[in-house]
């Protein structure tokens, strides 16, 4: 089954907890500290396969999580937790659903993207060893994991897309010029998924795309207009696929510029993008009635190709005219293995001052609550003494904090005592 979005929840595993341990050996009186640090959590990395064809797999297993790093021991370091490769269709396009960020666009075979990073293991007490603190009692937790709700959306990646109304020929036409075999039958909206074919044609390949007929209203998510025009944004070249005879008697030329009407409503760069007409069905459109309609069509400027996807007539022409079209439109842009993030700054912190008390704010500090062990005074007051490094408690003094006064980190809350 075709499935072109999904909603999937991913989480890299936390960090494993740095050890508190004290080398003791027998004829060694003064073995110090030998903590050592805990593994890494496993990360979630998508890898965009072009054997994928779908994100249906997603609907059975809308959640991977990954393992938390192992603890460490006694002069031993914790193992790291394994990573998690997930892979996804090329062409599809992960956005944060929470903050609505696009992510990454997994453009290209192969391409690789960290989506949810592991947490650093914690560090063990061997390392806050110095000239004062001899026999450190405490060790790091290890650094929480990521969670991600994302939504993945498939934009198929082709050279030429065909579109135009249902009904129009245009599943006949793809089966006419490629090996592909889509569900073909006398009755409109045949085609409920799109279908890609591979055109070989003297020393020319390229991928056609046989995009679900379009309706009125498209453009605004009448039927499912979105779903099938999100696949036409990767199409270097569009084919309009126009039904000379329509079977409820309407007028081509209109059919035409009603499905032009919607292209341009949905994305005017899509509508701007080099197209030709293929007027399908000549074989059973009366003869009278084919000169007039020609010349209707030839009036709008746009390459025109007469054809018959049943009878095979015209093929070559249409063949001939996608070659040229093709290497006159604009290549696939680069910028497409670019992923698209959200720039921040790891070192950023503040303090938001409410009705409550006060708040801290910044990636940093939350990390630093996170991986210290609250139930140790020794931990806390480490970690006050960090607080107090990098400007945090000369900014509350300075906001006017008092004695006693609730600061609220994350999920954890603190009563201000100034120790200065």
């Amino acid at each position: 089954m075709f499935l072109d979005e999904a909603a999937v929840e991913f989480t890299s595993g936390r960090g494993g907890s740095g050890a508190v341990s004290f080398h003791r050996e027998k004829h060694v009186p003064r073995g110090g500290p030998d903590g050592a640090d805990g593994g890494k959590g496993g990360s979630i990395i998508l890898i965009a396969d072009r054997g994928r064809r779908t994100l249906y797999d997603f609907k059975f297993h809308p959640r991977f999580q990954a393992d938390d790093g192992v603890h460490g021991v006694q002069n031993k370091r914790g193992r790291d937790a394994k990573d998690i490769e997930v892979k996804v269709p090329v062409g599809t396009v992960v956005t944060d659903t929470e903050t609505g960020d696009l992510l990454v666009d997994m453009a290209v075979h192969g391409m690789k993207f960290v989506l949810c990073k592991g947490g650093k293991g914690g560090k063990g007490n061997m390392h806050y060893t110095s000239s004062v603190r001899q026999a450190p009692n405490f060790a790091q937790k290890g650094a929480p994991g990521e969670r991600i709700l994302a939504k993945l959306e498939l934009k198929l990646l082709a050279d030429v897309g065909l579109v135009g109304l249902p009904n129009a020929g245009k599943s006949t036409l793809i089966s006419r010029i490629s090996a592909a075999r889509p569900k073909i039958a006398d009755y409109p909206f045949t085609t409920i998924v799109p279908n890609l074919g591979v055109v070989k044609y003297r020393d020319e390949t390229f991928v056609v795309a046989d995009m679900p007929g379009l309706i009125q209203g498209a453009s605004e998510g009448i039927g499912l207009g979105h779903q099938f025009l999100r696949h036409v944004e990767r199409c270097r070249a569009l084919v309009h696929v126009v039904d000379t005879f329509p079977i409820d008697e309407s007028d081509p030329l209109e059919n035409y510029h009603l499905i032009e009407a919607e292209l341009k409503a949905y994305r005017e760069d899509i509508w701007a993008r080099p197209r030709l007409i293929a007027l399908n069905k000549a074989d059973i459109l009366p003869r009278e009635s084919f000169g007039p309609l020609r010349q209707k069509f030839e009036a709008l400027g746009v390459p025109l190709v007469i054809v018959s996807a049943v009878t095979g007539e015209g093929m070559e022409r249409l063949l001939d005219a996608l070659c040229e079209l093709l290497a006159s439109a604009a290549p696939e842009e680069d910028t497409l293995l670019i992923p698209v993030l959200k720039v921040t700054d790891e070192a950023f912190w503040d303090i938001e001052v409410n009705e409550e008390g006060y708040r801290l704010i910044g990636k940093r500090l939350l990390r630093m609550v996170a991986m210290t062990d609250l139930e140790n005074e020794e931990a806390v007051r480490y970690l006050q003494r960090r607080l107090e490094r990098i400007g945090v408690l000369d900014r509350l003094r300075n906001l006017g904090i008092e004695e006693g006064d609730e600061v609220e980190v994350g999920e954890f809350s603190f009563n201000f005592t100034d120790e200065s």
